[in-house]
């Protein structure tokens, strides 16, 4: 049952990464603004859930779902290190130390956020 817990929710996380990811890809722009958006709101619903779990409990099936399938399917590290190697290998070096910085001090900062706010909610 777990495994399909983890199936199901990757499949939802995977298909709200495509929806980001296509809005974003309307833009026109090079900068992949589609999985900084997703790296950041990921880190902060990673906050929030985490917060939560820790703090009212949970079923590990639940767990499962959210965090490593809804979560999991939706946060794009590896397409981040795809993304960055490019924008090296493109010359533009400035954007890709940008989206590296603002990826990881904002995707730090808002899980720190969510978890604060968990914190003050619960």
């Amino acid at each position: 049952m777990n495994p399909l817990l983890v199936f199901l929710g990757a499949g939802i996380g995977g298909v709200l990464r495509h929806g980001v990811n296509m809005m974003a890809f309307r833009l026109g722009s090079s900068f992949p603004w589609g999985t900084l958006t997703i790296n950041v709101v990921g880190s902060i619903v990673m906050g929030l859930v985490t917060g939560w779990f820790a703090l009212r409990g949970g079923s590990m099936q639940a767990r499962l779902f959210i965090a490593t399938g809804i979560l999991g399917g939706f946060t794009t590290f590896s397409t981040f290190s795809l993304e960055t190697f490019a924008l090296f290998e493109r010359g533009e070096t400035i954007a890709a130390l940008g989206y590296v910085l603002a990826s990881l001090i904002v995707g730090i900062g808002g899980l720190a956020l969510g978890l604060l706010l968990m914190r003050q909610i619960l």
